[in-house]
């Protein structure tokens, strides 16, 4: 068996590497000079140093980007949890009606392509005056990420046990006390992998970022590394700073927590 297993361990290995070699070619190329950034033929091991991210970080304002993104992210992840938690118990431990269709109607506008809902969510800040706000783009990324938050914690919940909140309600606690003291405490992993997923979703969408912000002082981190601009060339070195900047905190995250967010998207999968 074990030989019958090498096959397909290097074939999984030669998928990985094969996966892998883009993001290290950034990471490397970011720690390169800007003239080992455009040299011919390509220079692979790096010998600038920090010089690109210092670059990046004075002459791009990069760090401003970064501020922007984790307000806008943060904030929709505590408005999708906070809605998302309440309307998951209530579909998870409320007999309501037509919940199989709620569930659907939840499914089927996250599966709405983001460019059909461009014009009406722009005019619909506009009209707010919302327009080049952060609160004008955590709008339509609560609205996008609301349903996965709902999908996966009300899986969660349904996978806890009855006995206890019921424990709780007979010794007085109401259906809100019976949830934030008794089922958020063991719902841990759940509200933990549908909070990593929408803070990624936020931290790296990048149309309705573009489309609602237009000033460069409150754009987010992808839209400002997308219009990084040099006087004759792209900066491709600063580029590459800025990038590994975005995605290295977000691979050490889904690395080291890779476990909780399997058991969070995995609750539910099985019934028995």
């Amino acid at each position: 068996m074990k030989r019958r297993a090498w096959p397909w361990a290097l074939a999984a290995g030669a998928i990985c590497a094969l996966s892998l070699a883009p993001f290290a070619w950034l990471v490397l190329t970011s720690f390169k000079s800007a003239g080992q950034v455009t040299a011919i033929p390509p220079v692979l091991w790096p010998g600038g140093g920090l010089e690109l991210y210092r670059s990046a970080l004075s002459r791009f304002g990069l760090m401003h980007f970064v501020l922007n993104s984790l307000l806008v992210a943060g904030g929709t992840t505590v408005i999708s949890l906070t809605l998302g938690t309440g309307a998951a118990y209530a579909l998870a431990r409320l007999d309501l009606p037509g919940r199989p269709w709620l569930m659907g109607a939840l499914l089927l506008v996250s599966m709405f392509p983001q460019i059909s809902l461009a014009g009406p969510i722009w005019r619909m800040l506009q009209s707010a005056g919302l327009l080049n706000t952060h609160l004008g783009l955590i709008i339509p990324y609560v609205t996008l990420t609301l349903p996965l938050a709902v999908w996966i914690l009300t899986s969660y919940f349904s996978e806890l046990p009855r006995e206890l909140e019921e424990a709780a309600l007979l010794d007085g606690c109401g259906r809100l006390g019976a949830l934030v003291r008794v089922v958020l405490p063991l719902a841990g992993p759940g509200m933990f992998t549908a909070a990593i997923l929408v803070f990624i979703y936020a931290w790296n969408e990048f149309f309705f970022a573009l489309l609602i912000m237009t000033r460069r002082s409150v754009q987010t981190l992808p839209v400002g590394i997308a219009l990084f601009q040099g006087q004759y060339t792209m900066p491709w070195g600063e580029i590459a700073a800025a990038s590994t900047v975005a995605t290295v905190p977000l691979v050490l995250l889904v690395f080291l927590f890779q476990r909780r967010i399997v058991s969070g998207l995995s609750a539910g999968a099985i019934k028995g």
